[in-house]
């Protein structure tokens, strides 16, 4: 059973910056691409980022990419979001996965969920 714990989620200021982490552990999880959904109050759970197992590949969904960056660190098991220029809109909880099957729609097969971290961006 692969464990996703998070990291790193907090209030910011629009126009500002954070970085969320999320450590995978168990299971096997080495061939899997990585990434993060959020859901904000009241809406679905939307497609962030994903990158492949390989970290040769990056997915990004609905006009995010630019403004967000996804990364991993095999060593560390480790995936990584950097979020610049935030705005309120980016207000979520933001949520790790293991899966496959990812474009910049998102991920055909979802295998775990971590519990997800807040992120709240202030105007």
């Amino acid at each position: 059973q692969v464990q996703l714990v998070e990291s790193g989620g907090g209030l910011v200021q629009a126009g500002g910056a954070l970085r969320v982490s999320c450590a995978a552990s168990g299971g096997t999880f080495s061939t899997y691409a990585m990434g993060w959904y959020r859901q904000a109050p009241g809406q679905e759970r939307e497609f962030v980022a994903a990158i492949s197992w390989s970290g040769g590949s990056t997915y990004y969904g609905n006009s995010l990419k630019g403004r967000f960056t996804i990364s991993k660190d095999n060593a560390k098991n480790t995936v990584y979001l950097e979020m610049n220029s935030l705005k309120p809109e980016d207000t979520a909880i933001y949520y790790c996965m293991t899966g496959n099957y990812c474009s910049d729609y998102g991920c055909g097969f979802i295998g775990s969920w971590g519990q997800g971290t807040h992120v709240t961006v202030s105007s």
